[in-house]
């Protein structure tokens, strides 16, 4: 019985991302005007925060229109030093904007997969497919419904895994991180932006809805994220937090994190709990074990 409980607790969990995340894919960064808070922030500001966090200009000007949706909280497609033929997947893909970047990098004899489990995101990333050709020249990006806990990947099959800001989400993240491992090949490396936490929340940030889909409520502590990969058989892991992100948008006055600090105590502020986090990870190579280099 508490196995079924604890799975109907998290498919709650997940239709409650699906609800918000599908009116984000309706909605577009105007959700905001109507009091629904993401990770990322006004309209005005969604280029301002990618080009803080590390996207060129010549990245952004080469998106379909729509698919920054400001929902970044790092740059995984500069920390995964991506080259020309490798296969890359993105764990929760959105309108996708990892994705068409990534297919840019790897290039023609490459391929990007976006993998996302709302359904009003994957048809948002796929109407963008056929500007992504017109704009680029390539035909190497695809996007897959599922969830990130049930990889609809072949094992062994991925050379990059990337997320943006998608698995604080998981409602089971050993399991993401198990599925991560399973689907990259001998020597495949990872690299995610995530939010982590340095110190629990206060209950009252912790069991909000709005702060859940956010990407903050769902967090984990930094110390675990580096557990979970350990126990998936990911080795060389690379923990670098980035708390400046979080000082940003409280700086911009992002609805979210101006909520989030109301519940604080006194005398402290977000990035006193919250962090950007860059992952790193390395599946070890064929032949490797016992957590070897080889």
């Amino acid at each position: 019985m508490k196995d079924e409980k604890n799975e109907m607790d998290s498919e709650a969990v997940r239709q409650k991302v699906r609800d918000g995340y599908g009116q984000i894919a309706q909605q577009g960064s105007e959700r905001r005007g109507g009091g629904k808070c993401c990770c990322g922030p006004s309209p005005a500001q969604v280029e301002k925060l990618a080009q803080h966090i590390g996207y060129s200009a010549d990245e952004l000007a080469a998106l379909p229109e729509g698919a920054n949706i400001g929902l970044s909280c790092g740059n995984p497609n500069a920390l995964a030093g991506l080259q020309p033929g490798e296969v890359v997947l993105d764990l929760g893909s959105g309108g996708g904007f990892d994705v068409f970047i990534a297919g840019q990098k790897v290039e023609a004899s490459g391929r990007a997969i976006g993998v996302d489990m709302t359904p009003e995101m994957l048809t948002k990333a796929r109407k963008n497919v056929a500007a992504y050709r017109q704009r680029t020249g390539l035909d190497n990006v695809e996007f897959r419904l599922g969830e990130i806990e049930h990889l609809p990947v072949a094992d062994a099959s991925v050379d990059v895994v990337i997320s943006n800001c998608v698995i604080n989400l998981s409602p089971d993240k050993p399991q993401v991180w198990s599925e991560i491992a399973r689907v990259l090949k001998p020597g495949g490396r990872v690299a995610v932006s995530d939010l982590a936490l340095l110190k629990p929340l206060p209950p009252a940030v912790a069991e909000n809805v709005e702060a859940l889909i956010g990407c903050v409520a769902g967090a984990v502590m930094v110390s675990e994220t580096e557990r979970m990969a350990q126990e998936a058989g990911l080795v060389e892991i690379g923990l670098n937090g980035k708390s400046a992100y979080i000082d940003g948008m409280v700086d911009w006055q992002d609805p979210l994190y101006e909520k989030i600090r109301t519940h604080l105590p006194a005398g402290t502020k977000p990035s006193d709990y919250i962090t950007s986090l860059e992952i790193t990870a390395r599946k070890p190579a064929a032949g490797c074990c016992c957590g070897g280099q080889c």
